[in-house]
């Protein structure tokens, strides 16, 4: 599992804000703290649901575990930069909600592995397990993933033009995510895989409606 990276800020005095930096940072811990709550419980999520078979090495669900989990890092990425800097308020609190949700969900697929006695990492190209999958994988990445340029201009955007990347690589990532989802729903019969990809495509439904209407309202 790729660990998500925060980002240095420029700390802000309170003379200068009127004590917003400390808002800030004090708000940046906080989601942090989700971050890793919604981590924790995504790995007791995972263990609660006993198995009489369990999925193979190569088995849909097995490649849908670790190529999502690659997935979402990408995207708890990119929710900890917005939420640190973007300028819209409900930019960050997009961005936030995105990087706990989406980490949560990382610990419950890795429990999966586990509970499978399966390494976090298998033998098959990414996007093997779904049909004609590998070919929607470009220069090693899946569906809806920016590339390193894509997320160097991220990092280096700064205010409006910042909010307005983000949410088109947002809308980008989560609509390859969502084909990914439908993949492994048209394939799995695993209850607690098929319950999960269900409430990640709901949840990720959402959060394109909130990033499309954030779009239009700034212009993008």
């Amino acid at each position: 599992m790729t660990a998500p990276a925060t980002l240095d800020s420029t700390p802000e005095t309170p003379a200068a804000d009127g004590g917003r930096g400390a808002g800030r940072r004090y708000g940046l811990v906080a989601v942090a703290v989700a971050v890793v709550v919604g981590l924790v419980l995504g790995y007791a999520g995972g263990l609660l649901t006993p198995r009489l078979t369990r999925p193979g090495d190569t088995s849909v669900e097995a490649g849908f575990a670790r190529d999502m989990t690659a997935h979402h890092a990408q995207a708890v990425e990119m929710g900890l930069m917005a939420f640190q800097r973007a300028t819209d308020p409900e930019v960050r609190g997009i961005g936030g909600d995105i990087a706990s949700g989406q980490q949560g969900e990382i610990g419950t697929m890795q429990t999966w592995l586990r509970s499978w006695g399966l390494d976090p990492t298998g033998s098959q190209p990414r996007m093997a397990w779904m049909p004609e999958g590998m070919a929607t994988v470009k220069d090693g990445l899946m569906p809806g993933m920016a590339t390193p340029a894509e997320m160097e201009q991220l990092r280096a955007a700064q205010g409006r033009a910042f909010d307005v990347l983000f949410l088109n690589m947002m809308i980008k990532h989560h609509l390859g995510g969502i084909h990914m989802i439908d993949g492994v729903l048209d394939a799995s019969d695993e209850p607690d895989v098929v319950r999960t990809a269900q409430t990640m495509k709901n949840t990720q439904q959402t959060d394109l409606t909130n990033l499309r209407n954030a779009l239009k309202r700034l212009g993008g």
